[in-house]
């Protein structure tokens, strides 16, 4: 949906979490093709200049709260902006064992993390489908195809919105929407100082949920640029059809081949190594 297409000649975007990461890598790159960005963000009135992108119109957003999501696309509506890209970017990382996961923090990553976006969606749909126009790129993560020790419920929710976009293509590509995720692997964006980690320091995972940790900050620290994932959502913005799923990084898109021609068993295994989970990981 470039500017140059059947589309208007200036599209609208909307970016969540644009202030930051992969948000704020899509919305200068948007910009930068043309679009009118809208970006949001929990506090926009607290962003320094360095967090926000020239030409963005930030807005505040708490996916966490439904209503409050509701009441932004009323807001966005009544003020006469018709959003022709959706990304849903904005989310929250989270580790820790299964048993030791606290459930209200499970209950608020699932809000962030899946019936927020899947809320905004519903309500900017609509629109699009009318128009007979419009993209929906979810961001996800490589680690839903390729699940981590430690990380069940972060997994749990990037599974969940692909599941969303990857079934309801087929409702609304007729009318002229598409649906599409964009599955990055380790980004270098400094996520692994805001990630939540819930474990019992002398609790029987303590040693595993460490190691995993150790080498997931060292991973995201050598992963790839926030600006190389925002060309991939750009791709899947401009793409006439997108393809259902983008990966980039982490060996992508080679490595999602190999999950195709290879047992479950092994790259179970394959992925216990790279995390040095060992005795903590899978047997077998």
């Amino acid at each position: 949906m470039s500017p140059s297409s059947t589309s208007p000649s200036r599209p609208t975007s909307l970016v969540t979490g644009a202030s930051s990461g992969i948000g704020l890598a899509v919305a200068r790159l948007l910009v930068e093709r043309g679009h009118r960005v809208v970006g949001t963000s929990r506090d926009p009135d607290r962003l320094s200049a360095q967090d926000r992108v020239p030409g963005v119109e930030y807005r505040a957003l708490d996916l966490d709260d439904l209503d409050a999501v509701g009441r932004f696309a009323a807001g966005l509506l009544a003020d006469g902006v018709e959003v022709d890209v959706l990304v849903n970017n904005a989310g929250e990382s989270q580790c820790g064992a299964l048993e030791e996961l606290p459930l209200p923090e499970v209950e608020h990553l699932f809000r962030v993390n899946v019936l927020g976006p899947v809320h905004l969606t519903q309500l900017l749909v609509p629109g699009m489908r009318e128009r007979g126009r419009g993209r929906v790129v979810m961001v996800g993560s490589m680690l839903a195809t390729f699940p981590l020790a430690y990380r069940s419920s972060y997994v749990a929710t990037k599974a969940a919105i692909k599941g969303f976009a990857e079934a309801a293509r087929f409702e609304l590509s007729p009318h002229g929407v598409w649906l599409t995720t964009v599955e990055p692997g380790s980004v270098a964006t400094g996520i692994s100082g805001r990630r939540t980690v819930h474990s019992q320091e002398s609790g029987p995972y303590a040693a595993g949920l460490r190691q995993m940790l150790h080498r997931l900050d060292a991973a995201e620290r050598d992963g790839v640029s926030a600006a190389r994932v925002a060309a991939t959502v750009l791709r899947a913005v401009e793409a006439d059809p997108p393809a259902p799923t983008y990966a980039v990084g982490s060996g992508a898109p080679a490595v999602h081949v190999l999950r195709r021609a290879l047992p479950g068993s092994v790259v179970e295994r394959v992925v216990a190594r790279r995390f040095g989970l060992g005795q903590h990981g899978v047997r077998g």
